[in-house]
């Protein structure tokens, strides 16, 4: 079947049923660039509001590329994958030195940025700057193998890559922009993942081989992940005159520069915490037990348990000591340690 018949009913579907998102409100390349590399493995609800924040505080690529690194990862704090962030900064510093602090226009160009896949540079080239490239993500992905029944493992490379051929000659001029996010909009709305499609909704079920079939939920194929390697550690709520002790996470590495609460690897009885506590050169004089917490990163997972700890006067430059509003409006800090954060902050907001 020529695949070039779903261009126009999935254009005209789009044209009524796009949500009213508000980095669609115009084509400012930036707009669009920093809305496709927020999205990345996250909810669109959960990027509404940082976008906007982040906008207000960075508008343009040369305010992108001057912002403090402390700020930029506030900006971004909660949203995980810290590196796109980074990424983002290095970006813009290279737009100015090599495009004049614009976003440059070609899909070539665009992907030689750091942080720009092929992915990101298609969605940037075609919506932004019109260009008749695809832009290949999961909901893509997905909405292909059904309309073709193809079974291969949308976790190899190479089926992106191969899609991404596929779909090049059926791009439809300067309304490009349009077909591929009228694909991603199919993705997340009609043909949605982990459960049944709504066919009778789709523009293209006519066209769809894994419809005609009655198979939909049998595509795509996915080759099961290796397990996520699990980490055991002990978060000590260090306070001291109203104050959290926090310090600066490594620069390389998982959440590379951020803050952190202290932390030891292992499950630490209340004398392996005090022992731990004095082994930073400061003493205990209460210990509570905390609740256990649990957070997921990509390829491994933090079974965190913690210590909430009152601690004698003393002099210690280890350590940062941050007060309630410095906390919530300076230090950048991963939301895995939010459990534990929480209790300081609202024993504080009670006056404890």
């Amino acid at each position: 079947m020529n695949m070039k018949n779903i261009v126009s009913p999935l254009l005209n579907w789009y044209g009524q049923n796009a949500r009213d998102l508000p980095w669609r409100h115009n084509r400012n390349p930036y707009r669009v660039w920093i809305s496709e590399i927020m999205l990345q493995q996250t909810r669109v609800e959960a990027v509404k509001g940082y976008f906007s924040r982040f906008l207000k505080a960075a508008p343009d690529i040369p305010s992108l590329a001057v912002l403090p690194q402390e700020k930029l990862l506030k900006l971004w704090e909660g949203l995980g994958y810290y590196s796109r962030v980074r990424n983002l900064q290095k970006a813009a510093k290279q737009a100015m030195e090599q495009y004049g602090g614009k976003l440059p226009a070609t899909y070539e160009q665009l992907l030689a940025l750091p942080g720009i896949g092929s992915y990101t540079a298609g969605a940037v080239a075609s919506i932004a700057f019109g260009q008749p490239v695809p832009a290949v993500d999961g909901n893509v992905l997905r909405v292909w193998m059904r309309l073709t029944a193809d079974d291969s493992d949308i976790s190899d490379p190479a089926v992106k890559r191969r899609t991404e051929r596929v779909l090049l000659p059926i791009m439809p001029g300067t309304r490009s922009g349009d077909f591929n996010q009228a694909l991603m909009e199919l993705g997340a709305l009609v043909c949605i993942p982990h459960a049944a499609p709504h066919c009778l909704l789709c523009p293209v079920a006519d066209f769809c081989a894994a419809h005609r079939m009655g198979k939909e939920l049998q595509f795509p194929v996915k080759k099961p992940k290796p397990p996520r390697r699990v980490e055991r550690k002990t978060i000590l709520l260090l306070e001291m005159d109203g104050r959290l002790a926090i310090r600066r996470r490594p620069s390389k590495g998982l959440l590379a520069s951020m803050w952190e609460l202290p932390g030891f690897e292992g499950v630490l009885s209340q004398a392996d915490a005090v022992a731990a506590t004095r082994s930073l050169g400061l003493e205990p004089i209460r210990l509570q037990p905390l609740a256990p917490s649990k957070h997921i990163f990509t390829h491994v997972e933090w079974h965190m348990t913690g210590w909430r700890v009152q601690l004698a006067p003393s002099e210690n430059n280890q350590l940062v000591w941050a007060d309630a509003e410095n906390l919530v409006k300076r230090y950048p800090m991963p939301s895995a340690f939010r459990p534990f954060l929480q209790i300081y902050l609202q024993g504080r907001n009670s006056g404890g």
